[in-house]
């Protein structure tokens, strides 16, 4: 371990932009580790501490502030195997983001290959739906209890009543099962053809979200990088 530099609170919180109330916080929370008191009760920081305080920043900026926290905490309660087990999660999270989201963007490439015919006018009763979209009714009323489908209902009689747009979720959803996409990767879709309108417009905000996923990639694997930057001194 390198010979640390004694250094005072408020030289940490202007290195960093924060405030020397800040940086006690992080030494009571853990994120920083203990500190050393003077006969008369100053804090004692170190370049141990600067080296800390830039980890935990840089790992918060990719992991946020909790992730950050139980891996700083765990680091310096000397329990390592805590602390990359807490990261290890973490880069888990993106891997699973980017598997569904790879499956979303399978089903939209679905849709834009064969075409969605926008439906007809009016409201069409369940038999009709049915025969439109090449099912049979029970099938339309369990997507419908699968929060797929939201048909209306006739005052008078209770019957299920289904708009144009509506008829034209249910091809979605027929087309989507027929090539074997599990209800979860249907329901992103029909979420994001609600708000957007189109499977057009669903690939292009896609396509932002693969990107700004690509970014927090990449931010939490500078963190990890700062992290073990750290860990070298302590090692």
């Amino acid at each position: 371990m390198r010979v640390s530099e004694r250094l005072r609170a408020v030289d940490l919180a202007r290195a960093a932009g924060i405030s020397t109330q800040q940086v006690r916080n992080y030494v009571e929370t853990g994120i920083l580790p203990p500190v050393e008191r003077t006969d008369s009760g100053y804090r004692v920081f170190t370049t141990a501490h600067a080296e800390a305080l830039t980890a935990a920043r840089e790992l918060a900026t990719g992991h946020g502030w909790p992730t950050t926290g139980a891996i700083m905490r765990a680091v310096h309660d000397e329990d390592l195997e805590a602390a990359l087990a807490v990261l290890d999660e973490s880069h888990a999270e993106l891997h699973r983001e980017r598997t569904e989201l790879a499956a979303v963007l399978a089903a939209l490439d679905t849709l834009l290959a064969v075409g969605v015919a926008p439906g007809e006018r009016g409201s069409l009763r369940i038999g009709e739906v049915a025969d439109a979209v090449g099912v049979q009714p029970p099938v339309l009323r369990l997507w419908e209890a699968r929060g797929l489908l939201r048909p209306m209902r006739e005052k008078s009689t209770g019957y299920r009543l289904y708009s144009a747009a509506e008829a034209r979720m249910a091809q979605v959803v027929a087309l989507l099962r027929r090539g074997n996409h599990p209800f979860a990767t249907i329901e992103a879709v029909l979420a994001e053809l609600r708000t957007t309108g189109s499977p057009e417009r669903v690939r292009l905000a896609l396509a932002a979200r693969e990107r700004e996923l690509h970014h927090r990639s990449l931010s939490r694997l500078r963190g990890s990088a700062a992290l073990y930057a750290y860990l070298r001194r302590l090692l």
